[in-house]
């Protein structure tokens, strides 16, 4: 086996769309990679200083978390690579359409097929450049299109990215392989 030391090759890693409002209420987005399920109802992202980060500290917290899919790819990249902090027209470069949230103070974009509603519930070694949220997901919101006969969110039909960091790509997700906490009972 061929050894590359430490590097952040966490596989596979979301691509998250974190939307805030700023002070002033306007719409924002940014992409974050480095992100996950922390316990229960809650999920964890590693934050630098951002526009977000700015735009967080004046809402109480609030955001929504979208799950970049294979049509939203360019602007999702867009948004993680351009900040609002430099480019007054980030937002209506995306083409993006938005509307508040139901349940928190943030953008909910209508073209991603699924959202999460969160709340900041604990910053974790924070400092000038950014630091580690944890954050308690208060809704998730699934357009109807995008659920399955019994009624749940389908991922496979969302078509959703992962980032592959190894070689800087976006890959999707596949099909289903398996039944979870049941495939494994065959070797019982």
């Amino acid at each position: 086996m061929k050894s590359f030391g430490s590097k952040p090759w966490m596989l596979p890693q979301p691509v998250l769309i974190i939307g805030t409002y700023n002070a002033a209420g306007v719409p924002n987005a940014m992409n974050a990679a480095w992100g996950g399920q922390w316990d229960m109802h809650e999920i964890m992202i590693s934050m630098g200083s951002h526009a977000t980060t700015d735009n967080l500290a004046h809402n109480n917290g609030e955001f929504t978390v979208a799950f970049a899919t294979a049509d939203t790819m360019v602007a999702s990249d867009f948004v993680g690579i351009v900040s609002a902090n430099n480019d007054p027209e980030k937002m209506t470069k995306t083409g993006w359409t938005s509307e508040k949230a139901p349940n928190v103070n943030a953008p909910l974009f209508k073209q991603f097929p699924m959202t999460l509603e969160c709340r900041i519930k604990e910053k974790i070694d924070e400092s000038e450049t950014g630091y580690y949220l944890v954050a308690e997901v208060v809704n998730i919101l699934c357009d109807e299109g995008y659920l399955n006969e019994a009624g749940l969110p389908d991922v496979e039909k969302m078509n959703l990215i992962s980032y592959e960091p190894v070689n800087h790509k976006y890959i999707t997700m596949g099909k289903v392989v398996g039944d979870a906490f049941a495939c494994g009972k065959a070797l019982k």
